[in-house]
């Protein structure tokens, strides 16, 4: 299996190549090409997009997901999965997955550290906005922890940084997407 990281400009592309490679998964360049498109997250929603924009990532991952190839979001990339994004003011995001990301009203803002996953253990989060969508499938202390729609999932948390429990969650989802 082989995937691409959505580069555009920040993130954490070289912690999740680096996860990838350590489950046995090639990483290449090509984002429409790939078995897998990994959306990776950290950074700002309205500069992550027009990154995105500038690279052509865009138009490819609304191909792969209409196509219903598989397209993995990791926190921001979840994030940018959605219609809406009220971060920078409000921007449309890439309407792979219908919702919003608000920003979190409640507890500790940034939300960082780890946090149980309904019973799946404990994950390392990095945000201050959260997902609102019907596409939930987990949750995280009241918070949307993974979202799975058509060919796309994504998770609020960073697997990439959860160590073991982290990597079984991406061994799980390549698994998932191998069919």
């Amino acid at each position: 299996m082989n995937a691409a990281i959505c580069e555009y400009g920040a993130g954490n592309v070289r912690s999740v190549e680096l996860a990838l490679r350590r489950l046995g998964v090639a990483v290449v360049a090509d984002v429409a090409g790939a078995d897998v498109a990994v959306l990776p997250g950290v950074g700002s929603a309205p500069a992550a997009l027009a990154g995105l924009r500038r690279r052509g990532y865009d138009i490819a991952l609304r191909e792969r997901f209409g196509a219903g190839r598989p397209i993995l979001g990791i926190c921001l990339g979840l994030q940018l999965a959605l219609d809406w994004t009220d971060e920078g003011g409000g921007v449309p995001g890439l309407g792979l997955v219908a919702g919003r990301a608000e920003r979190i009203r409640t507890g500790r803002v940034p939300r960082m550290g780890w946090a149980h996953v309904d019973d799946r253990g404990a994950f390392y989060f990095a945000h201050s906005y959260a997902a609102v969508t019907p596409s939930a499938t987990a949750w995280s202390e009241g918070i949307v922890a993974e979202v799975r729609v058509g060919s796309f999932v994504g998770c609020q948390f960073h697997p990439e940084k959860s160590g073991p429990v982290g990597a079984a969650y991406l061994e799980e989802v390549l698994c998932r997407f191998r069919g």
